[in-house]
């Protein structure tokens, strides 16, 4: 088992990309598109109340959109730090090593 932590990017990327394809396809197909008028339904009491749930079926898949956005910004916020950490610890692995093998430069002085 390793000592510390790791990150899969990989992993990271791919929740935002299926979160993004997710918001597009409920982007896509709106609650509102559902038939739910009397002359579609049949019957003026049941058109008004699945109007009335489909009403809060909306609000709710609004919410998760609002939810999801959120998501997949804040994974594809976490993908950019990691990512910037890896090329900074990177870059100071190479001048840590270029400094060492200057020559006549001594690494122990600074």
């Amino acid at each position: 088992m390793q000592d510390g932590y790791s990150v899969d990017l990989g992993a990271l990327r791919d929740a935002a990309a299926g979160v993004n394809g997710t918001l597009e396809q409920v982007s896509q197909r709106k609650v509102a598109d559902i038939p739910h008028d009397s002359s579609a339904i049949g019957h003026g009491h049941l058109a008004s109340t699945l109007s009335d749930f489909l009403s809060r079926w909306n609000r709710g898949v609004d919410n998760l959109a609002k939810d999801g956005k959120e998501i997949r910004s804040r994974l594809t916020l976490s993908v950019n730090a990691y990512t910037k950490a890896e090329q900074d610890a990177h870059q100071h692995v190479v001048q840590s090593g270029n400094m060492a093998t200057a020559p006549g430069a001594d690494p122990g002085v600074r």
